[in-house]
C-alpha cells in the first residue's frame, strides 16, 4: 500500500511492505532503473550505496535497532528514492522512518504547516532523526561499558563475561554498519552529490559530523571494552592463583599432620603407646607443627 503526505508540490510517498503490484507502479510512474526495483524487492543483505540518475537518486543505508530483549543490535535497511518533487521512503523501514511519516500524516490531518519545501530539506530532516535515534543507541552501550568498569570485581563473574560478549558483538556491527557509509556519506558534503536544492553543503556537513562523531564513540568504546576484558581477565587469573595458593598453603600444613595422624593409626609399637597423656602430647606436637609452618609462611610472605 503507497500511502502519500502532501507538502506543497512536495510528495512524501511511504510503503511499508511493497507489493508487486506498487514495484510496477513505481516502475511505471516514475520510472526507475530496473536493478533499483530488483533492490527494493530484496529485505537483506543490499550494501550501503547512492545511485545518482539524470532526474533521481536512490540511496540505500543501514541504521541499528535493538532487539526485542534490548540486548543485541540488528541492522535495518533504510530505502530511499528522491527527485525534484518527491521522496519515496520503502521497504520494512526503520522504526523512526514509520514513526516520522505517521507525525506527518497527523500534521497534514490537521492542516498544519510544514517547515519543509524541497526533496532535500526532507531528506535531511529524515537523516537527522536516524542519526539522533542512533546516538541514543550508542549512548546506551556506553553506559553498558560503564556498568562493566563498576562490575569488574563482581564476584559473579559469569555475568560480567555475557555483557563484556554483547557489547563487543554490538560494536563489531557498528563498525561494519559505519565503515562503509562513512565515505558515502561525504559525498554530500563534497558536492559529488548535488541533489535538487541550493546551499544544502551545510546541512551534509552537519549529518556527517553526526556519523563521524558516531564512529568515533564506537571506536572510543571498542577500545574501552578491549582494554576492560583485558583487566577483567587479570582479576579473574589473579582471583584463581589466590585460591589456589590458600588451597596449596592449607595442604602443606595438614600434610605432617594427616602424616603424623596416619602414623600413630597404625597397629604397632610407637613411642608413648603406653603413655596415658600420648593424646595431648600428640595434640600439642600437631599444633607446635601448624604454628611453626604458619610463621614460616608470614616470614617468606606467602600469606
Amino acid at each position: 500500500m503507497i500511502e502519500t503526505i502532501k507538502i506543497g508540490t512536495l510528495r512524501w510517498h511511504h510503503i511499508l511492505n511493497p507489493s508487486d503490484e506498487n514495484l510496477e507502479y513505481l516502475k511505471d510512474n516514475f520510472h526507475f532503473h530496473p536493478l533499483d526495483i530488483e533492490d527494493c524487492k530484496e529485505e537483506y543483505n543490499q550494501r550501503p550505496k547512492v545511485d545518482i540518475y539524470d532526474d533521481y537518486y536512490f540511496m540505500i543505508l543501514h541504521f541499528p535497532f535493538f532487539d526485542r530483549y534490548n540486548k543485541f543490535l540488528r541492522t535495518r535497511e533504510v530505502k530511499i528514492f528522491w527527485g525534484e518533487d518527491y521522496v519515496i521512503t520503502i521497504g520494512k523501514s526503520h522504526w523512526v522512518v514509520t514513526e516520522m511519516f505517521k507525525e506527518g500524516k497527523e500534521q497534514e490531518a490537521q492542516s498544519e504547516t510544514f517547515e519543509i519545501g524541497t526533496s532535500d530539506a526532507l531528506l535531511y530532516a529524515i537523516l537527522e532523526r536516524l542519526m539522533k535515534a542512533t546516538q541514543i543507541i550508542i549512548k546506551k552501550i556506553g553506559d553498558d561499558v560503564d556498568s562493566i568498569n563498576r562490575a569488574l570485581f563482581d564476584i559473579k563473574a559469569e555475568r560480567t563475561i555475557e555483557k563484556i560478549s554483547i557489547i563487543r558483538k554490538n560494536i563489531i556491527l557498528l563498525n561494519t554498519m559505519f565503515k562503509p557509509q562513512l565515505p558515502l556519506l561525504a559525498r554530500f558534503e563534497s558536492g559529488q552529490i548535488e541533489g535538487y536544492a541550493d546551499n544544502m553543503e551545510d546541512y551534509w556537513g552537519n549529518i556527517l559530523d553526526y556519523y563521524k562523531q558516531m564512529w568515533d564513540m564506537t571506536e572510543d568504546y571498542a577500545e574501552l571494552i578491549e582494554g576492560l576484558s583485558q583487566t577483567f581477565d587479570s582479576l579473574q587469573a589473579n582471583r584463581t592463583n589466590e585460591i589456589i595458593k590458600i588451597l596449596t598453603l592449607i595442604s602443606s600444613i595438614l600434610l605432617p599432620l594427616t602424616f603424623l595422624t596416619g602414623l600413630y593409626g597404625m597397629n604397632v609399637n610407637l613411642p608413648l603407646k603406653d603413655d596415658p597423656r600420648a593424646f595431648w602430647i600428640v595434640i600439642a606436637a600437631m599444633l607446635l607443627i601448624v604454628i611453626s609452618m604458619y610463621i614460616l609462611f608470614k616470614r617468606k610472605k606467602w600469606m
